[in-house]
């Protein structure tokens, strides 16, 4: 069963390429110029509410979080950026503190710039098989998906995948304060 015109599945959704690393601006950006950035870069993301998908306050408060660093007299660097577009896209589902613990937990393993592009690609194939999966054909999928019931189906792989995320990540920082990694 091919449900796109049912659900409006949008081809833009499997087209969309969060910037990479390498594609961040590499010279430094004031807030406007940062705000402005995100906003062009992650407008045709679906995240959910478009409107304000960052503003100068959110950042200031990412700041005091000690969510991101702090800015190098009044500008901000890639590393700004790629943790901002990574907080707008997982503040969706998970707490500023589980997303903190997961930005410090990745970045510990990977670095900033391989935890981030990692991040990026990772986000891209679960788009691309949650659109698969909503497409499957029924013949070939041992899940009966029922046109009605895909919403709970995507509601509850989401809360699944949530409640996975969080004891990996919760794993791999108990694992890292142990130094058992």
């Amino acid at each position: 069963m091919n449900l796109e015109n049912d659900y409006k599945i949008n081809e833009d959704i499997l087209k969309f390429k969060i910037p990479r690393w390498e594609d961040l601006p590499q010279i430094d950006l004031y807030m406007d110029q940062l705000v402005t950035f995100i906003e062009n870069e992650l407008s045709l993301f679906p995240i959910g509410n478009t409107d304000n998908l960052i503003t100068p306050s959110m950042v200031n408060n990412y700041v005091k979080l000690n969510l991101i660093p702090r800015p190098e007299k009044k500008k901000y660097d890639r590393t700004h950026i790629a943790y901002l577009i990574t907080i707008i896209i997982l503040k969706e589902v998970f707490t500023i503190q589980q997303i903190k613990d997961g930005i410090l937990t990745q970045t510990f393993l990977y670095g900033e710039k391989k935890a981030y592009n990692l991040f990026c690609d990772e986000q891209e194939k679960s788009l691309k098989y949650i659109v698969d999966f909503i497409n499957l054909d029924e013949t070939k999928t041992s899940i009966e998906l029922e046109k009605n019931v895909i919403p709970i189906t995507m509601a509850t792989l989401t809360f699944a995948s949530k409640v996975m995320s969080r004891e990996l990540i919760s794993s791999q920082k108990h694992s890292i304060e142990n130094q058992e990694i």
